[in-house]
């Protein structure tokens, strides 16, 4: 049977309905509760040799990993640590990119009792410094690609409490500050380690991917890979003996969702590929090759993949498709699915919650637009300022309730952001954690998302999320990408901007703005057309792909 029925007391097609699953899906999770020990060993004492991690270089070099290898090298890469002075409750950041270290690595950390934390190899030296201070890192593992050791070695200054820096993959920085990862973790003894945490234990940290402000350190305690059944086992449909491809790198909590929990306890393999830069044509290539079952992706993926020719691609072997990170536009899902025959099932959580809202079972279809309903175990609102639920077709924003009546705190969400008890209580109080998100459900209980409480356009006495406006635009063939925002004006308050990056092919002028404008005005309310439209290359994003709004609004309002 599938692992994950030893915590929920059942297979996922043992529930009958979609009301059957709201009601009755429940945890036992043990008080000791360790995915390295509880998990991973079980694993590979079951199957040893089943396949766990199929793993392609950026060279398109293979490398295959079962659970027996995984067990191993997770206790070779907890002695490694050990060595090096890392105990319990010791921070170890890890800028792996998607590199096959990254899995057994992180079992090890698991088994010791160290923090994980998860942090981009995109970081700049300033970044580094903000991180390592603010959660005490006290070792950090990288790569030698994109730079990472030199802005490493430009902070280290800076970070007191760093006392261990270790790379691998590669050739050793000429400083003699780094230790040789591979070469000690082949020395490394398998010594086995007891259990030593109890399941409220912090496990990992990772660093929001706000899109204003520093980031918040969101802490989550060793239940985390259970909430994420629902992610791998309902929502990404993974198969026992299937192969699951989400594309993310490991410096974001979303690969957590996609690249090893909830897939293993579905009994599926995890394939990754560890790509330099996102290609579209790449990755379709190697879904067709590799033999993918199941994929998830954010839409901006997408948006780039049905530029290409499905047609010319074998899907034969995918089951599921899923999309998460921003919302989906409905024209991603129209091209995809006609190109492919595969519907999109969309999901939406935090880096403070697993998966929190979905489309994703049998009795579920895709609504287009919705975010669909509360995921197994999540209780969630939609609430006015003051923590009022509203009724079907108010926007609001989206909670979620931890009170006893709601069904008390699910697993998979976070225990509070480090070191920021007052942030913390800020967003989660009475029973009930902001999301900060807004949306608003309809008679039969979906969610539509909106945007970010910041996101949210007030123009003359209207409320404009821009999520649909940006969906109309993208149904345009001119539109590649694109962000709408509020540009302070002295009558309405605010008007609707688009900040368009265009389709090759087409050139700004004012004809296409009319033109623009215009099917907006057709395909939504004509208030919320873009009554300004600026052409730009390319998008302010994250590191990890999402738009800034905010730095538009800012660049704005600068320029006024």
């Amino acid at each position: 049977m599938p692992l994950y029925e030893l915590y929920t007391g059942k297979n996922r097609d043992d529930f009958a309905t979609l009301e059957d699953l709201q009601k009755n899906y429940k945890l036992t999770v043990p008080d000791d509760f360790n995915f390295a020990f509880d998990c991973l060993d079980r694993l590979a004492a079951e199957k040893p040799d089943a396949l766990a991690l199929l793993w392609i270089s950026n060279d398109n070099e293979e490398k295959r990993f079962t659970y027996g290898d995984i067990r191993k090298l997770s206790l070779k890469a907890a002695n490694f640590f050990k060595k090096h002075g890392i105990g319990k409750g010791d921070m170890v950041m890890l800028t792996m990119s998607r590199d096959w270290r990254f899995w057994p690595v992180l079992m090890g950390l698991h088994r010791m009792g160290a923090t994980a934390v998860p942090a981009s190899y995109l970081l700049t030296a300033k970044d580094i410094v903000y991180r390592m201070n603010a959660a005490s890192i006290k070792m950090l593992l990288t790569t030698p690609r994109f730079g990472v050791t030199q802005a490493m070695e430009e902070a280290l200054s800076q970070c007191p409490t760093v006392k261990k820096l270790a790379v691998f993959g590669g050739k050793l920085p000429a400083s003699n500050l780094w230790i040789d990862f591979d070469k000690e973790l082949e020395a490394a003894p398998e010594t086995p380690f007891k259990r030593c945490t109890i399941k409220s234990d912090t496990m990992l940290m990772a660093f929001s991917s706000g899109t204003s402000g520093y980031p918040k350190m969101v802490q989550h305690d060793y239940t985390y890979p259970l909430g994420h059944i629902p992610t791998g086992c309902f929502w990404q449909r993974c198969i026992d003996g299937g192969l699951h491809l989400t594309i993310s790198d490991t410096g974001w909590l979303k690969s957590l969702w996609g690249k090893m929990y909830s897939q293993w306890l579905a009994g599926s393999a995890v394939f990754c590929y560890d790509f330099d830069k996102f290609s579209a044509s790449d990755i379709l290539e190697k879904i067709e090759k590799y033999k993918v079952t199941t994929f998830c992706a954010p839409p901006t993926m997408y948006r780039y993949m049905i530029k290409e020719n499905l047609k010319k691609y074998d899907f034969s072997s995918l089951k599921h498709c899923c999309a998460a990170g921003e919302a989906l536009n409905p024209e991603i899902y129209k091209v995809w699915f006609a190109g492919t025959g595969l519907k999109i099932f969309e999901g939406f959580g935090q880096t403070e919650t697993t998966l929190s809202c979905w489309t994703g079972y049998p009795w579920m279809q895709p609504r287009l637009g919705s975010m669909g309903l509360p995921a197994p175990g999540y209780r969630m609102i939609v609430c006015d300022e003051t923590g009022v639920e509203l009724g079907a077709g108010v926007t609001g924003e989206i909670c979620i309730r931890t009170d006893d009546a709601g069904g008390g705190k699910p697993y998979g969400l976070f225990k509070g952001y480090y070191r920021d008890a007052e942030m913390t209580s800020q967003i989660w109080h009475d029973g009930i954690y902001h999301t900060g998100d807004t949306a608003y459900k309809d008679e039969m209980g979906f969610l539509w998302y909106v945007g970010r409480m910041d996101d949210v356009i007030k123009s003359s006495g209207y409320r404009i999320g821009p999520f649909e406006v940006e969906s109309a635009l993208m149904e345009h063939p001119a539109v590649t990408e694109c962000a709408v925002t509020g540009l302070p004006d002295p009558e309405r308050g605010f008007v609707v901007k688009a900040t368009v990056v265009l389709s090759t092919g087409y050139t700004p002028s004012d004809a296409l703005t009319k033109e623009l404008q215009n099917h907006v005005k057709k395909v939504t309310a004509p208030y919320k057309y873009p009554r300004v439209i600026e052409y730009v290359d390319a998008l302010p994003k994250t590191v990890n792909g999402k738009i800034r709004r905010v730095e538009i609004r800012n660049r704005d309002i600068e320029k006024k």
